[in-house]
């Protein structure tokens, strides 16, 4: 079957191949040690899924490399388009769960004053018990607190050099040290 994934990934562009090919070839090898002790019927469906897929990828790649387009699909549903982002059921749907969450409050409503005793109404709130504002505040003070903290570590971490990891390339340095 290796034989069989190897040809087909031969169909893949030559830049697609030498940057996935052996990845590709790995986990394709790693699928069948998988299914080796599994019936015919389950390796037979495998190997057939794994072609179509092999297939498919390669038409695909082809594709975009022709017209720079991600999508090439008979459905147009499984690509997002930045016209248009929901299906089109969306709106049905939305609509039907608002209907359902204002039947809830109508029957909510109908159970509340059903009952011997209905709630004592609550009074108009003084203006001592309104502390949302300080809360508010006190949380934003807290936040502006810690982003200043965290700026400052990291004005302190570019001044002191650790930039200059940034163009450092771990696998040559540890190459070197074996």
């Amino acid at each position: 079957m290796l034989a069989l994934y190897r040809s087909l990934l031969s169909l893949y562009p030559v830049a697609y191949r030498d940057e996935f090919g052996d990845e590709m070839l790995a986990v394709l090898a790693e699928v069948q040690r998988d299914v080796r002790k599994k019936s015919v019927w389950t390796r037979t469906a495998t190997s057939v899924r794994e072609s179509v897929g092999l297939l498919h990828g390669a038409l695909l790649e082809h594709y975009r490399a022709v017209t720079g387009s991600n999508g090439f699909s008979p459905s147009r549903r499984t690509h997002m388009r930045s016209e248009f982002r929901f299906p089109k059921a969306t709106p049905v749907l939305m609509t039907l769960i608002l209907l359902a969450i204002l039947m809830a409050i109508d029957k909510a409503r109908s159970i509340q004053f059903s009952g011997p005793y209905p709630s004592p109404q609550v009074g108009p709130l003084k203006p001592a018990e309104l502390t949302i504002v300080p809360a508010l505040l006190i949380v934003l003070v807290a936040a502006s607190v810690a982003g200043l903290i965290g700026w400052a570590i990291v004005f302190a971490l570019r001044r002191s050099g650790t930039h200059r990891l940034a163009g450092m390339n771990p696998s040559q340095t540890r190459n070197k040290m074996f």
